[in-house]
């Protein structure tokens, strides 16, 4: 049995979960969130928890199950604490800024990068090159800020670029020179 979707989920305190069929509803401080669970996956709830089972021991089964678990776990998390994601930007004259919602980025371009969050998603800017995406659901999270990072890669030279924080950048030693 798979070890991560055997395990029941906890519903914490301030959060409602609701199961109608295969469609897992969480709805909490930070909003709701709603999974789409396969039917080779079982959802019940049962006292203060979520319990998924498979329906047989087939691969493609076994191999849902942690998955469906997983998923469901971060829709309850997402709407109860959410997700952040921090990135930083290194490179003379690479700045961040926000205007209203739309987070505009000087990366050495000719011109200005802007970016609009997507519904349910908060950009913010500290410090010109420190920026905080949060929101309740992990995967735009992860995307957006995966799309921040697109805008400049890091380089391997001198390191310029967006990275996300404490993201280790394997530097290659420039030209040797002729002796």
């Amino acid at each position: 049995m798979s070890r991560i979707g055997k395990l029941p989920i906890e519903i914490p305190a301030g959060v409602e979960v609701t199961i109608d069929g295969q469609t897992v509803t969480a709805k909490g401080p930070l909003g709701t969130e709603t999974v789409e669970v396969r039917e080779e996956i079982q959802v019940k709830k049962e006292d203060n928890r979520v319990i998924l089972t498979r329906i047989n021991d087939e691969r493609k089964t076994r191999a849902l199950h942690g998955l469906s678990r997983t998923l469901v776990a971060n829709a309850i998390t997402g709407v109860k604490e959410g997700f952040v994601k921090n990135l930083e930007i290194q490179g003379v004259g690479y700045r961040a800024a926000m205007q209203g919602t739309t987070l505009n980025l000087v990366l050495g371009y000719s011109h200005p990068v802007n970016i609009e969050p997507p519904k349910g998603i908060t950009i913010t800017v500290e410090a010109n090159t420190k920026i905080s995406v949060k929101g309740s659901n992990k995967q735009t999270v992860g995307d957006v800020a995966a799309l921040i990072r697109s805008k400049r890669l890091p380089e391997v030279y001198k390191g310029k670029g967006v990275r996300y924080e404490g993201e280790y950048i394997r530097r290659k030693a420039g030209k040797a020179g002729k002796k």
